[in-house]
């Protein structure tokens, strides 16, 4: 008999009339139908099984209450969890172990910790090793130490303090909460360490940045499965090994690991977002697809993120408009995309259709909103944001998100209302506010609020070389040589410190990383020969040097020797040399692109006819016949 037929079978009435006397003989019938409704996640049929044994007067007779708990919970049914939970008159263990386990489930871990007490106040129960286990794992999903240890210290009181379950659970919530030494004390305790305490113990090392203790457990572990591969490959990535993950990535297809589980696809997926490598992004797409997994929700939204940060926009709209279901995490990725790309039109319509698909966004949806809007001088259009934002959403901006409203007003020149904004906002300006609103007092000539915005960043302890450039460029248009020397020295004391400058190309198959300043790249003197042919030809079309841009007390000369080896111009010119004829150039550097390079590859994508995209610490950069998808203000 099919498992649909057995749902359907005749409610309980109809089966005393055929002869079922004692009521006590349908309990095992019962149970063998909930437990058909958790394997084909039938939470509908649940219902009506929960009707008929309510109606045949056996709603407290055990254990039918706590397999529906068990039902429901894995049914994902937390409320009518909780519903059942309440009515019953005895709940034992396993009630609680039920209920626990149903809110973890739902991702609703507070609940789990809030009801916690009334085991103790209300049924006089002590916790039992599920219980145990069901409590910490709600802690690691909160971080929540404190507890975490509460409850350590409970089970080694208690009389399950040899058992391993929990002791796996211990493992993992140390490892969540960042301490990877105490999980490891834990886990040595550990008499017969199963597949779930390696794992634990794995992903803690490597989610910590730990990643010589990761492999070396990888490698003594007795079995790797797919969730110890997972383990390892998603740590590294969040904790920033994005190109190891990759290459384990690659070693575990190698060994012909089955991935019945889409979880370490994401993490791929999110490696090439944060290292932007295109063509092996396009590669895990097409083995999503191969494996079946195209419709799960969090992959397509990994998926549309790493499209938009890889700089293929028009594939992550592609991806957002085939997904049969989106969230608020689906909506806020293709919006943020189109808006970092220039593209601020496209992320308020995308907005509008957001509401209308009753859609609620956060705070992330309105960042990007925003940061759309004041990128395109769309003053009003991004007040009227602000403003829904807080009224209609509740939402409390946060200090990136008055930085981001701030950038609005005062690119647009509405100098005085940014100035009252940053002065009033319930957060303590930091270096990017003022620094925003620096640039835009620069930008519109107004010397006397720039000077004071400028003397303001100075008592700062300042981070970004750009800062400086700018409070110099300031400084030096007003003719305030002493506060220009200041900044100068400053520049010097804090060279030591500066991020050293890096760029990469990617051309599909291959990717190369170009360092500022680097002499002894192999193809060296065609780059650089190419390099002069579009630096004599820019400066035919207008482009002078901006030496401003070089913090080294030199020469003039020197100066502009020191820009013409910034690693984006040698990235560009090998994308040149190497590339397919007609595809488009693409470029990741880790700092913030510089005014001279960015009026250089202006005009370089006019002399050569191509696209050039270049993704910096901020936003996407697109080249195209002599202008830039900015317009020149980023």
């Amino acid at each position: 008999m099919s498992p649909s037929n057995f749902l359907s079978l005749l409610d309980s009435q109809s089966i005393l009339y055929l002869g079922f006397q004692d009521l006590s003989t349908l309990i095992p019938s019962y149970l063998h139908r909930l437990k058909l409704c958790t394997k084909h996640q039938a939470p509908s049929n649940a219902k009506k099984i929960h009707a008929q044994i309510v109606k045949s007067g056996l709603n407290q007779c055990q254990p039918l209450p706590n397999t529906l708990l068990n039902v429901y919970g894995k049914c994902n049914l937390p409320q009518d969890a909780q519903c059942l939970f309440e009515e019953m008159t005895q709940r034992d263990h396993v009630s609680w172990a039920s209920i626990l386990t149903a809110y973890n489930l739902a991702k609703l871990p507070n609940k789990t910790v809030s009801i916690f007490h009334y085991m103790f106040t209300v049924d006089r129960l002590q916790p039992d090793h599920f219980v145990y286990a069901t409590l910490l794992k709600a802690c690691a999903s909160l971080c929540a130490l404190r507890l975490g240890k509460q409850v350590h210290a409970r089970f080694v009181l208690s009389p399950f303090v040899d058992d391993d379950v929990v002791k796996s659970s211990l493992v993992d919530m140390y490892a969540k909460c960042g301490l990877p030494s105490i999980a490891r004390s834990v886990f040595d305790s550990i008499v017969v360490k199963t597949s779930v305490s390696w794992t634990a113990m794995l992903s803690g090392y490597a989610r910590s940045g730990l990643k010589d203790e990761a492999m070396e457990l990888f490698l003594r572990a007795p079995a790797r499965n797919l969730y110890s591969w997972t383990a390892l490959i998603s740590g590294l990535v969040q904790s920033g090994y994005c190109i190891d993950g990759c290459y384990m990535f690659i070693e575990m297809r190698r060994e012909g690991v089955d991935i019945s589980d889409p979880l370490v696809l994401s993490s791929v997926v999110g490696a090439c977002s944060n290292l932007a490598v295109l063509g092996f992004g396009r590669q895990t797409h097409g083995l999503v697809i191969g494996s079946g997994y195209e419709s799960c929700l969090f992959i397509s939204n990994a998926l549309v993120d790493m499209y938009a940060k890889c700089s293929d926009i028009l594939a992550a709209r592609n991806v957002f408009y085939r997904m049969l279901h989106r969230d608020v995490v689906s909506w806020t990725s293709m919006i943020v995309g189109a808006a970092q790309h220039g593209r601020a039109e496209e992320a308020l319509d995308l907005y509008d259709q957001m509401v209308l698909a009753g859609v609620k966004p956060n705070e992330v949806t309105f960042i990007g909103l925003i940061y759309a809007c004041s990128h395109a001088g769309l003053v009003s259009k991004g007040r009227k944001l602000f403003k829904a934002m807080i009224e209609d959403y509740r939402i409390n901006p946060s200090l990136q998100l008055f930085t981001c409203f701030l950038d609005l007003l005062s690119r647009s020149g509405h100098l005085d209302e940014a100035e009252d904004l940053i002065k009033t906002m319930p957060h303590d300006p930091d270096e990017p506010s003022w620094a925003a609103l620096l640039s835009s007092c620069k930008h519109h000539g107004n010397s006397e609020m720039g000077l004071r915005i400028a003397d303001r960043l100075l008592n700062l302890n300042l981070l970004e070389p750009s800062t400086y450039v700018l409070l110099s460029n300031v400084y030096a248009g007003a003719g305030k040589w002493e506060q220009m020397s200041r900044v100068r020295k400053l520049m010097a004391d804090m060279e030591v410190k500066r991020k050293p400058g890096y760029s990469s190309v990617d051309l599909g198959k291959e990717s190369q990383v170009f360092h500022a300043g680097e002499t002894c790249h192999p193809m060296k003197d065609e780059i650089f020969n190419l390099l002069k042919e579009l630096d004599a030809e820019t400066r035919k079309r207008g482009y002078v040097p901006d030496t401003s841009y070089v913090l080294h007390d030199m020469e003039e000369q020197e100066k502009e020797r020191e820009l013409f080896w910034h690693s984006e111009r040698w990235a560009v010119a090998y994308g040149l040399l190497k590339a397919v004829p007609g595809t488009v150039i693409r470029i990741v550097k880790n700092l913030r692109v510089c005014g001279d390079c960015h009026a250089f590859l202006k005009l370089t994508s006019s002399i050569v006819h191509k696209e050039i995209i270049v993704r910096d610490a901020t936003r996407y950069h697109h080249f195209k016949d002599g202008r830039c998808s900015c317009n020149d203000f980023w």
